[in-house]
């Protein structure tokens, strides 16, 4: 009998092709439940890559790399569907593309830092898992200081973290009664591409780390997000994505607190 083919996923030891396929697995079901709610996934694929042993110098690239690829797809299916808003989107980036290109450069100490944000995310979470959007039925669109203000403020700590920012964003959004959920959805995808890239060049500037096994990597994923953004964007009730929503932003806040 041969050898086993082994994969490389960053400086840690090869993995064989069964476990390849488990991460394969994983990071299409977690791109298929975010990418349903407009989502890209980072918080998701940085937990189970951490789980399989890729190197911490190779997640966070990898992950700013999967989410360009599932939030460009989630972007396209959602603006599709008629929910995607140019004007509402443009004041948040306007801060939000520098910020997040500091934030994947400036390299800080996290375990303080992602405590914090993963209590943040839990409690902004369990509202929504009743199926209720506090903004359905009264939108009003922010004004642009305050659109530019959260853009930077989500801009930069999507960068600190390897997460594109549409965790923070989409909470936001519907908190404020600035946009509805399916409108939230498409702006956060579309919000992710960007600070993804932003944080992904700031980051290959300083530590240029990425897997042999990407491509595999990518194709789970991206099919993962496909399924889960079509499903959001034209079939799911919008009560139920707002469940998923919340079960979203639970698991991105255990995955920070963990």
């Amino acid at each position: 009998m041969g050898a086993r083919p082994q994969f490389r996923l960053g400086q840690g030891p090869p993995i064989d092709f069964a476990s390849l396929l488990r991460l394969c697995a994983a990071l299409a079901l977690i791109a298929a439940l975010y990418g349903s709610v407009g989502q890209a996934g980072a918080s998701g694929f940085l937990a189970v890559m951490g789980l399989f042993g890729l190197a911490p110098a190779t997640i966070k690239p990898t992950a700013l790399v999967l989410n360009l690829l599932v939030s460009s797809v989630v972007a396209v299916r959602f603006a599709r569907a008629g929910h995607f808003s140019w004007p509402l989107l443009r004041p948040f980036l306007l801060l939000s593309i520098p910020a997040a290109f500091l934030g994947g450069w400036w390299s800080l100490p996290a375990a303080a830092f992602n405590r914090l944000l993963g209590v943040l995310l839990l409690f902004a979470g369990v509202p929504f898992l009743d199926g209720r959007a506090p903004a359905l039925g009264r939108v009003v669109p922010p004004s642009a200081p305050a659109a530019m203000a959260a853009g930077g403020v989500i801009g930069l700590l999507s960068g600190l973290t390897g997460m594109g920012g549409g965790v923070l964003l989409t909470p936001l959004l519907l908190y404020r009664g600035w946009a509805e959920v399916r409108t939230a959805a498409a702006l956060s995808a579309v919000f992710i591409f960007v600070n993804s890239l932003m944080a992904l060049l700031g980051l290959l500037s300083v530590s240029p780390q990425l897997p042999a096994a990407l491509p595999w990597l990518a194709l789970a994923a991206v099919g993962g997000g496909a399924i889960g953004a079509q499903l959001g964007s034209r079939w799911l009730p919008a009560a139920v994505v707002v469940r998923l929503l919340g079960i979203t932003l639970l698991i991105a806040g255990l995955r920070l607190l963990w």
